[in-house]
């Protein structure tokens, strides 16, 4: 049976205001409304609800029901402002009824933008209506005679094309539930395709921040570790690099750019490849942190954006660095028979991007024949320890790494005990990130 749509008669829905448009629930149609011994309405809570868009009030809508047998509800609205008042998400499909060919659009008198090249759009109404509503399914009704235009609706995003003066219940209650899984498909594909895009993404990420050290000649072992905050996606702005000059010295830099997001994780990309360049150019210490200091100026989405670095420049003999702090905690050196200890942090300078004109001096270290030298971001100081919930530090984090290395811990060994030891301290995952840097040096005759 066909239902006429009335004009201007509203249908309260449940646990919801009637709207002030046109609105009508489609199984309290005319003759129900008259028929006092009509059908009476379900009471199992609200089913299928559609939004009919369409100028003619008397757009025949058949009465239709969902599988569980409940009448489908149907919203009207005369045009696109109606409409967006009307969408809610309670709406589970939109039908589009489209002008007739060669009539003028609605999209052109709701002021929707005309085709590209300046032509009027025959489908400006549809596109108005995905943009409007991108998660909601979409079927356009259209009279036989403009069947090719109901198939490039389907091209330009509809999910099927109707002809009105054929349907009837079972023909638009098919659509409708094939509309809506294929919507639901569709929304799930993209989802799909948007996360493996993501991944994509956060492994060149993860390229850039974590490189292969170039170490080729040196007899330093090296061992780094990375693991990602609770709250992070994958990546956060940590970064660290490794790299021996053709003079015989080792340079080593471990860096944190404050915040999590993508941005701060490319800006940490950024200014490791601009360090590696600098480098091999032949720059160290104050020269090469002013630099980076202005690339990141440059490269930065905020001016509140820092970034603290810590640099250690190893002598080609192995037995002596010089190591240059920008607002970054220090290192961890233990010496050949010695219990480890940090390093000076007193003549540190300030985070880059803080101080414009800034100095960071350079202090000299003698690092002796055999030595391990561990470089971090504050991610793995900054978690808790105790009842009182006080903070691990750098003394209770030298404390820790004393212990492992006491039992015997050296290398990639080393580093994984004391990340699990400081996060089974913290009670779980660390909220910051944590890399770790080490560079060892093995038994040399002094």
């Amino acid at each position: 049976m066909s239902v006429p749509i009335p004009r201007q008669r509203t249908a309260v829905l449940p646990h919801q205001a009637a709207p002030a448009g046109h609105a009508r629930d489609a199984a309290a149609g005319t003759a129900e409304a008259a028929d006092p011994a009509a059908e009476p309405a379900d009471t199992g809570g609200p089913g299928l609800t559609l939004l009919l868009i369409g100028e003619d009030p008397t757009s025949p809508v058949p009465e239709m029901r969902d599988r569980d047998g409940r009448r489908a509800r149907v919203r009207t609205a005369r045009n696109l402002t109606e409409a967006e008042r009307l969408l809610t998400d309670d709406v589970h499909c939109i039908l589009l009824d489209l002008a007739p060919a060669g009539a003028p659009d609605r999209a052109d008198r709701d002021g929707a933008a005309p085709e590209e090249g300046g032509g009027r759009d025959e489908l400006g109404a549809l596109r108005a209506v995905l943009r409007m509503a991108p998660a909601h399914a979409v079927l356009v009704l259209t009279a036989e005679a403009d069947a090719e235009r109901g198939a490039e609706a389907v091209r330009v995003g509809a999910q099927d094309y109707l002809f009105r003066d054929e349907l009837d219940g079972s023909v638009l209650s098919r659509a409708v539930r094939y509309a809506v899984e294929r919507k639901r498909a569709d929304l799930a594909q993209r989802q799909l395709t948007e996360s493996r895009m993501l991944a994509q993404e956060n492994r060149r990420l993860e390229r850039g921040l974590l490189p292969t050290p170039l170490l080729d000649g040196s007899d330093l072992r090296f061992a780094a570790r990375y693991r990602p905050g609770r709250s992070r996606a994958l990546l956060g702005g940590d970064f660290y690099d490794t790299v021996r000059t053709p003079d015989g010295t080792v340079h080593a830099m471990i860096g944190d750019v404050c915040g999590h997001g993508p941005d701060e994780a490319a800006l940490g990309v950024e200014l490791r490849i601009a360090w590696r360049a600098l480098t091999f150019a032949g720059l160290c210490g104050d020269a090469l942190l002013s630099t980076l200091q202005k690339v990141l100026e440059n490269e930065r989405a905020d001016d509140e954006i820092f970034a603290t670095l810590c640099l250690v420049d190893i002598a080609p003999d192995g037995r002596h660095a010089s190591v240059c702090l920008a607002g970054h905690p220090a290192p961890l050196l233990a010496r050949s028979g010695g219990a480890p200890r940090l390093l000076p942090y007193e003549d540190g300078g300030p985070a880059l991007g803080l101080l414009p004109g800034a100095r960071w001096p350079r202090r000299q270290v003698v690092l002796g024949g055999s030595w391990s030298l561990m470089m971090y971001t504050d991610g793995l100081i900054e978690g808790r320890v105790g009842e009182g919930r006080e903070r691990l530090g750098q003394e209770g984090m030298a404390e820790l790494v004393a212990r492992q290395m006491a039992a015997g811990l050296r290398g990639e060994q080393l580093l994984d005990a004391a990340v699990t030891e400081v996060r089974d301290l913290n009670g779980g995952e660390l909220t910051d990130d944590v890399a770790v840097l080490l560079l060892d040096r093995g038994r040399v005759r002094d």
